[in-house]
């Protein structure tokens, strides 16, 4: 069995200039494979458990006749679950015809709060809350705005049937509130930050819901984690790392992850929070920018190509070549359209791909090169792991700590000083 993915750093930068820092893994690298197992890193255990897939069955099955999902939460408690679904809606929103669909819904803001009441049938919807501290006020605000309507179109007793949560098994608000109903509760390991959650119960019971694989998901994940942890030379995501770091010490401060594949879109929106929130510490770290090929090729190809020459470019592609519609020359009827002539629409995703990698390398701008013959549950599952590990090893470059985000708890105790002081 071939390895999930494939990483080519041949147009990333010069070798000899990340040597040092591809060497400095080797204790990292060591510290984290002998730390598998022994719950230090939960994010690193994940991929082996499987105690608690049980749990999420039950609790997805109780949820068997309802035609909607909707998830409660925000960030780490949203993006995995946005990643994952993305297998089954393209990450378009497309969901199949007679299947079940899910629903994200991460902000506070009350316009667009109503419009989605108005588009549920309460009815037929299952409800996930998802809160690693069971304080988080988006997810509570939203939770208790949506049980009056819930509560009125089925009873206050059925309320039960209709909601679940997902949260840390100690005394928090959400736990209190799950009490109160006698809501199906599935825990939140206290140890796994919620950026690095997406390989729990918090991304595997929407996955669930969704008809995925969660044990491939875990599958592809050991595959990478294993892979991963042994010589730098052979690891990717130390590589990864290594290169991400060496590049920072020469300007590059913002790295650019852009998938050639509309069901990587919202990948690309979970590792820029794993990537931002663990890294931007000590005035250190990169910051972190999502693109989907080919529609940012029309939007920001001219700032990456002749703007400042301060990104890493990390291309992720599928297998898309003889894939799609294929156009004839007949049914073209235009001169020029003729280069289209027995080409299918993978065929032009497949060389939009390749050209702008060439292109962008013959700019002298790094660029990375990640490939996935198939993406399914077992390659989207080390891809996740391989970020994940490539997040905790170029902490350790940077000197950073990447499990905590210190600097975001000042703005959630200022905003609740302001709603108690509102008049």
């Amino acid at each position: 069995m071939s390895f999930p993915y494939t990483q080519d750093l041949r147009h990333s930068f010069e070798p000899s200039l990340r040597a040092a820092d591809l060497a400095r893994t080797a204790p990292t690298l060591a510290r984290l494979k002998a730390a598998v197992g022994t719950g230090r890193y939960a994010f690193l255990d994940q991929p082996d458990r499987r105690d608690d897939l049980a749990a999420i069955r039950e609790a997805a099955a109780r949820f068997a006749n309802f035609d909607t999902i909707l998830l409660l939460g925000t960030g780490g408690s949203s993006l995995g679950a946005r990643t994952l679904a993305a297998l089954v809606d393209g990450g378009l929103g497309l969901w199949p015809r007679g299947g079940r669909r899910l629903v994200v819904a991460e902000n506070v803001d009350p316009f667009g709060f109503e419009k989605l009441l108005a588009t549920l049938d309460l009815g037929a919807t299952g409800i996930l809350a998802i809160s690693k501290s069971g304080g988080t006020a988006e997810t509570l605000a939203q939770l208790h705005g949506l049980l009056p309507h819930l509560a009125a179109r089925v009873g206050t007793a059925e309320i039960a049937k209709h909601v679940a949560v997902v949260t840390e098994p100690a005394d928090n608000a959400l736990r209190r509130l799950a009490g109160r109903f006698a809501l199906p509760t599935l825990p939140h390991p206290p140890t796994l930050g919620g950026r690095y959650s997406v390989l729990s119960a918090v991304g595997l019971l929407p996955a669930c819901l969704l008809g995925l694989d969660i044990e491939a998901l875990r599958d592809g994940a050991r595959q990478a984690r294993d892979a991963a942890l042994g010589a730098p030379e052979t690891s990717l995501p130390a590589q990864g790392a290594a290169l991400a770091v060496a590049l920072a010490a020469q300007g590059h401060t913002q790295s650019v992850l852009c998938a050639y594949a509309d069901a990587l879109g919202p990948f690309g929106q979970w590792y820029s929070q794993l990537w931002a929130e663990s890294l931007g510490k000590d005035g250190k770290g990169t910051t972190p920018l999502r693109a989907v090929g080919t529609v940012d090729q029309h939007s920001q190809l001219q700032l990456w190509l002749d703007g400042p020459a301060d990104k890493l470019f990390t291309i992720v592609s599928q297998a898309s070549r003889d894939k799609g519609p294929r156009y004839s020359e007949a049914a073209l009827g235009d001169p020029a359209l003729a280069y289209l002539a027995g080409r299918t629409m993978g065929d032009i995703l497949d060389v939009a791909a390749r050209a702008t990698a060439e292109t962008l390398a013959r700019r002298g701008r790094p660029v990375r090169l990640m490939h996935v013959e198939t993406l399914d549950e077992t390659s989207l599952g080390a891809l996740l792991m391989h970020f994940m590990l490539e997040t905790a090893i170029a902490a350790d470059l940077f000197g950073i700590e990447p499990y905590e985000q210190p600097a975001v708890e000042e703005g959630k105790i200022l905003a609740r000083r302001y709603l108690q002081g509102m008049a």
